[in-house]
């Protein structure tokens, strides 16, 4: 039970959580969701990047087994500008319509199951309730809650890590250097996809987007953000 299970979506955050999990563990392994989400472009960004980490450090001989799961199930009950071509607004909830109610606890659930089965005792997500757009179950609070959840109903001691959660975006691209140096922020900038639309043909200076949706948008500070600090020191 010592090894640990990626939630590895083909985004910045999760890239980043793969590279902590492969500098800290001796097995990684990674799992990936298709819910028809609207951005599904990530989903092959998964691809290229768990390729082209296997050849920074030491970490292809610790990277396992990958699996997609398909909760298609999730996306037709879903009214979502993630899962419809709908504009990004703010709901009647307070919450931006980008919400997926359960995502991130059907998520954990699922990977949780994954992980037991395959003897693995950590799960790794990028969920973050410092820079994000406030959804309820990225907050520590529901991990925290999920994780006891999860060990009363299997009987076992997993652990929800969340190597993000305190950080803003400026400081995962940090980590993402500390980890893995201009390698790893070359290829998390160029090859993962973090966009609401999907838009993979637009390279901007922060990476791949349209530029406008509130992921583009945190992504894009985050970045400019981190370059200064490091340009300064």
């Amino acid at each position: 039970m010592s090894g640990a299970l990626v939630l590895f979506s083909g985004g910045q955050d999760s890239a980043t959580c793969l590279a902590w999990a492969l500098d800290r563990f001796d097995h990684v392994e990674t799992i990936g969701f298709d819910y028809g989400q609207r951005h599904r472009a990530e989903l092959d960004a998964r691809t290229v990047v768990l390729e082209r980490i296997r050849t920074l450090k030491n970490w292809g001989d610790k990277l396992g087994e990958d699996r997609i799961l398909n909760l298609g199930v999730l996306g037709e009950i879903s009214d979502t500008a993630l899962t419809q071509d709908v504009e990004i607004v703010t709901a009647a909830s307070g919450l931006p319509n980008t919400f997926v109610p359960g995502r991130n606890l059907l998520f954990l659930t699922f990977a949780a199951a994954i992980a037991y089965r395959r003897g693995l005792k950590h799960v790794v997500t990028g969920v973050c309730e410092t820079d994000y757009s406030g959804y309820p179950d990225c907050r520590d609070d529901t991990i925290k809650a999920l994780q006891v959840a999860i060990n009363l109903g299997m009987e076992s001691r997993h652990v929800l890590e969340t190597p993000l959660m305190w950080l803003d975006k400026a400081q995962t691209w940090a980590l993402a250097d500390d980890l893995g140096g201009p390698d790893l922020v070359e290829l998390i900038r160029a090859e993962t996809l973090t966009c609401y639309k999907g838009d993979t043909e637009t390279l901007n200076v922060w990476g791949r987007g349209c530029g406008d949706c509130p992921a583009c948008d945190l992504r894009r500070s985050g970045f400019e953000r981190w370059a200064s600090l490091a340009t300064r020191a």
